[in-house]
């Protein structure tokens, strides 16, 4: 493979929002392209890293993902990798209304400690389980599962917020690099306009010209962090 640059921008994104809400396989699915069906519990944080392609502006971001653990006792931990970060997937269950009526303190939470000019999507994770993506209730297919937030209603709360949104699965993959593209665009869109500013935002990273020609090939990268 030729060599020049092999992505122009490092991009910090931080996954949050409760336990079992699926940002571990949310992070597997996006770095490893499976499925985990019973993850262990994320003690601290996560990482992962994969570069992605935004074909209409002619950029390769590589995104370093830290996958946040969701119950209170690591929170003093992961809000400390919110510093710095420029995107940010916030996480619920589509099939659980307390994990979404818990986003907004998760989001209140990177609010205080991320960067102001931070992108976030909301993502409703496991659509996999429910038969009306388009969001009007009622039971899963076969799955035994009730959808308990709306697609309509998740709209209406990120529009309200700011937000980007999509549904997605992590189990079937839907939309699951589609969400990280979409922040992703709008980190661009900013650097384009001047908020976040090259090599001086934590979260944005220009890249430096690479003459090694398997870098491209590293494509994706997991590891566990600082659990105590």
């Amino acid at each position: 493979m030729a060599g020049g640059i092999t992505w122009h921008y490092v991009l910090k994104f931080i996954i949050t929002g409760d336990a079992a809400v699926g940002k571990s396989s949310l992070l597997i699915r996006l770095t490893d392209q499976r499925f985990l069906a019973n993850p262990d519990p994320t003690l601290g944080v996560e990482f992962g890293s994969k570069l992605i392609e935004i074909p209409e502006e002619g950029k390769i971001v590589k995104l370093q993902c830290w996958d946040t653990a969701g119950t209170e006792s690591f929170r003093s931990i992961t809000r400390s990798y919110y510093r710095g970060a420029a995107g940010c997937l916030l996480v619920y269950d589509v099939t659980s209304r307390n994990s979404f009526t818990n986003a907004r303190s998760w989001l209140a939470d990177v609010r205080e400690h991320a960067d102001p000019h931070l992108t976030c999507i909301l993502v409703g994770n496991k659509a996999d389980l429910v038969s009306d993506p388009a969001g009007e209730g009622g039971t899963g297919s076969g799955h035994g599962r009730h959808r308990e937030v709306t697609t309509e209603e998740a709209e209406i709360w990120a529009k309200e917020e700011g937000l980007l949104f999509v549904e997605a699965s992590a189990k079937s993959g839907q939309n699951v690099q589609l969400a990280f593209e979409q922040a992703s665009r709008d980190i661009l869109d900013k650097i384009k306009r001047g908020v976040f500013e090259d090599d001086r935002s934590p979260g944005v990273k220009l890249s430096k010209p690479s003459t090694n020609p398997l870098a491209l090939e590293q494509t994706a990268t997991r590891s566990t962090c600082c659990s105590s």
